[in-house]
């Protein structure tokens, strides 16, 4: 039996790593083969073109990365505050990671690429409103359940979710342009401001010891 190739795998890897490094505009197959050390007609034998590598790459970046990833930071077995503020508090340190590696803050790959072709490129597009529609799901699941315990002021869930998807993609982005991971610092706290987040109640002072 024949050794099963992983020439597609590995381009799919080599096209969202250039991308997310580069831009989508200036990465060419060619770039894509070398960065996978895949030859040119092999390249075809799994995708007509970069597009439709680029929508596959994204997908599995989802289903092997993105998804596990956040069915695990907000699993309704935690605390829905908990679960917001523990993604929030991520972002910061693995963008300082990147610029730390790349020389560059690189942002989120689904929005740079999105805004970049968001007029062109209709399935790539297509995929990338897929994808940050999946990421706002969790989100809002959160939110509703933060409601329902009272945790934050009663809203509208759809429309918080869409002010703080504003304010993470915003700042990742500002992060990006300018550079600088610091931007990100004081997200969480800025998150929780914009959710409405009540303090939790002090517990009573105790007796004092005595000496």
């Amino acid at each position: 039996m024949g050794r099963t190739s992983d020439a597609d795998e590995r381009l799919k890897d080599a096209a969202l790593d250039l991308i997310w490094e580069e831009s989508y505009g200036a990465v060419t197959i060619d770039d894509i083969c070398k960065r996978a050390d895949v030859k040119k007609g092999s390249f075809y034998y799994y995708f007509q073109s970069k597009a439709e590598l680029a929508v596959a790459a994204l997908e599995n970046m989802w289903e092997r990365d993105w998804k596990p990833n956040l069915d695990q930071r907000f699993s309704s077995s935690v605390e829905p505050l908990v679960r917001l503020t523990g993604y929030l508090e991520s972002i910061y340190p693995i963008q300082l990671a990147i610029k730390t590696k790349y020389g560059k803050v690189l942002g989120c790959p689904v929005c740079s690429v999105g805004s970049e072709i968001s007029t062109e490129e209709i399935d790539v597009s297509a995929k990338i409103r897929e994808i940050m529609s999946r990421k706002r799901r969790y989100y809002e699941s959160a939110i509703r359940d933060a409601i329902a315990e009272g945790v934050i002021e009663a809203c509208d869930a759809t429309q918080k979710t869409l002010a703080l998807v504003g304010l993470i993609e915003g700042l990742v982005s500002q992060a990006r342009i300018m550079n600088d991971p610091e931007v990100l610092r004081e997200l969480p706290a800025m998150a929780l401001g914009l959710l409405g987040a009540k303090p939790k109640s002090s517990p009573p002072a105790s007796a004092p010891a005595l000496t």
